[in-house]
C-alpha cells in the first residue's frame, strides 16, 4: 500500500469524480484508520486502529461494498465536519439518476478523508 496517492484536496476530487479506483479509496481509509498490511506475514496489523473499529472490523471492511461500514463511518464523521466536501470544496453532489450506493459510499469516504485531513492540521 506504498502507493498510495497523497492525502490532499485533488485526491479527494479525484474519489468524487471516480478517477481513483475503489480499491486504493479503501486503502486511503484503512491507512488512516490505522490498519497495515504486513506482506512478511500476509496478516493485517490493527494495532493502531481505534477499539470502536479494531473490536467490529478487525480486518479491514471494504466500505465500498459494505453498508454497515460505511454507516459506521459517516457516523464517525464528526458534526462540524458533515458536510465539508460541499462546505470547503464546492462539490455539488451528483445528480439524480447518474448516481447509486457506490457514488454515494465513495462521497461519504471523500467525505470522511477530508475531515480526518482537517483535524490532523
Amino acid at each position: 500500500m506504498s502507493n498510495l496517492p497523497p492525502l490532499n484536496t485533488d485526491t479527494i476530487w479525484a474519489i468524487l469524480n471516480e478517477e481513483i479506483d475503489d480499491a486504493a479509496v479503501n486503502q486511503l481509509v484503512w491507512h488512516c484508520l490505522g490498519y497495515r498490511y504486513d506482506p512478511v506475514t500476509a496478516k493485517w496489523d490493527n494495532q493502531q486502529v481505534s477499539p470502536e473499529w479494531r473490536d467490529e472490523y478487525p480486518q479491514p471492511p471494504d466500505f465500498i461494498e459494505s453498508r454497515p461500514a460505511t454507516v459506521k463511518l459517516t457516523r464517525s464523521i464528526p458534526t462540524q465536519y458533515k458536510q465539508i466536501v460541499k462546505e470547503k470544496l464546492g462539490f455539488k453532489g451528483y445528480k439524480i439518476g447518474e448516481f447509486g450506493p457506490r457514488q454515494t459510499r465513495r462521497a461519504t469516504a471523500a467525505n470522511w478523508l477530508l475531515s480526518y485531513m482537517e483535524q490532523k492540521g
